[in-house]
């Protein structure tokens, strides 16, 4: 049995063999910015149909007793495929109905059936747990009785939010970049103020959404006259909506070596659990994987151990019980900013733990990464495997890679036009040295250009187009 859900579990519920009811409803900070003041006609509800099937993560991070509800059923050969490897997979429940263009949440609220069979899952003492949790979520508990195993929706917004970081930041005394937290339109009025002085000094300035998550929210400023306009914007969104509110982040855009997420699980009762730093791939921050382990040096690492223990004791005093995903940088003079943003729920790091486990030896090098295709029809599980014979694992301890989503590959299908449409292979790649990993993962992308005619998107070294997942 996995250890890293059991470990979770025994920190948020108390119980390492708990039964949950797994949700992985991406795409929460939707629902936490809905009537947030921030940068103005700026839309953060993607309506994403690939980024709502990233609910199919949530498949490895039960346990064999546990229930995972996905908006439609798995392929049956690709969850063949993972029992096969020893992925030790929950049960699979389903909405009768699912519309792509809204979350898994919704989609079961909507299903009276469903709701019963939860209802059922909840007598028996089950809790739910969920990627990130927004009043749907809460909704979904009351409504079937099953018990929340995290935090009050409420204070999960609170901590997500860029300004509560930056603030927390401050008041640990952690370094960050010359920067300003705006809660109000006055507070914003200074950061303006500030910000002319970065630009006169010849730097960059960042303006972020509270809320933004992946790229989407940030507006990178070169130049006084676009800050006037910015400003401007700003400034008459507050007179329309008669709102003093202003929740922006405005900060000196930094060089950097390189982007790195860490994890830790606060528990119910204040302890704080490090659980893993890796090494973020990301392009004009927007995620597209990660690289464990992180090229980072020991006292790099035990700065981010120290940084996770603060923050943590932070948040258990605030409320938070949970996962926490903390993005923080290695500067181009490698000094540490140990706190960029602090997302109050899982991260796609979180669903690659039991893979680790199960995959990747002792000194291995691993690599998560997305692939973007493109399709004209349907691609089944088994004929992916078939164009992949050699690269795919067949089982841990060899070199290769695991298929961690296979949903998100078809997810447009069902809104395609005879032009075809655009889908996302996410793996987990395993090999015994980072020069290894990188040739398995020029493999993959060759294979996928051949078999979709997908234009090669460049190695997990490199770039990548932009793409429109987190």
């Amino acid at each position: 049995m996995p250890s890293f859900p059991r470990a979770v579990k025994q920190a948020l519920v108390g119980d390492p063999d708990a039964v949950f009811v797994l949700l992985g409803n991406f795409e929460v900070e939707d629902v936490w910015g809905q009537g947030e003041p921030g940068l103005p006609r700026m839309s953060f509800s993607s309506g994403n149909s690939i980024a709502h099937r990233m609910d199919e993560f949530a498949l490895l991070v039960g346990c064999a007793g546990d229930h995972v509800v996905t908006k439609s059923a798995p392929d049956a050969d690709y969850l063949a495929y993972l029992a096969d490897l020893g992925v030790d997979l929950p049960t699979v429940h389903n909405p009768a109905e699912q519309e792509p263009g809204r979350t898994v949440t919704r989609d079961v609220l909507a299903d009276p059936a469903l709701l019963e069979r939860l209802r059922a899952l909840a007598a028996e003492g089950a809790y739910l747990a969920v990627h990130g949790w927004s009043e749907l979520e809460e909704e979904l508990a009351r409504r079937t009785g099953l018990r929340p195993a995290g935090s009050p929706a409420a204070v999960c917004k609170a901590v997500n939010s860029k300004v509560y970081s930056r603030r927390l930041a401050d008041r640990l005394g952690l370094r960050q970049p010359a920067g300003f937290a705006c809660a109000t339109i006055e507070e914003w009025g200074q950061a303006v103020e500030g910000a002319t002085r970065l630009l006169a000094a010849g730097e960059r300035v960042g303006v972020k959404d509270a809320y933004g998550v992946s790229g989407k929210g940030i507006v990178v400023v070169e130049d006084q006259r676009r800050l006037e306009q910015l400003d401007r914007a700003v400034r008459r969104r507050a007179e329309r909506d008669g709102d003093d509110r202003a929740g922006l982040l405005v900060e000196q855009w930094v060089a950097k070596r390189c982007d790195l997420n860490y994890q830790f699980t606060v528990g119910r009762d204040g302890g704080v659990r490090f659980d893993f730093v890796k090494e973020a791939l990301t392009v004009d921050g927007v995620h597209k994987g990660h690289r464990m382990p992180a090229r980072i040096s020991a006292a790099q690492e035990e700065a981010v151990r120290e940084a996770a223990r603060s923050i943590g004791t932070a948040l258990a005093a605030d409320g938070y019980a949970g996962v926490v995903g903390v993005d923080a940088m290695v500067g181009a003079d490698e000094g540490l900013f140990p706190l960029v943003e602090i997302n109050a729920r899982n991260n796609m790091s979180t669903y690659q733990v039991p893979l680790q486990e199960l995959a990747v030896p002792e000194g291995w090098t691993a690599l998560a990464r997305q692939y973007p295709l493109r399709l004209t029809a349907p691609l089944a599980f088994k004929d992916l495997r078939r164009a992949m014979a050699g690269l795919l694992l067949e089982r841990p301890g060899q070199a290769g890679m695991v298929v961690n989503n296979f949903a998100t590959v078809n997810a447009a299908a069902s809104a395609a036009t005879g032009r075809g449409y655009e889908g996302r292979l996410h793996g987990f790649l395993a090999a015994p040295t980072p020069e290894e990993a990188d040739a398995l993962d020029a493999r993959v992308i060759a294979v996928l250009a051949d078999l979709t005619g997908t234009q090669a998107p460049g190695t997990a070294s490199g770039a990548t187009p932009e793409d429109p997942a987190k």
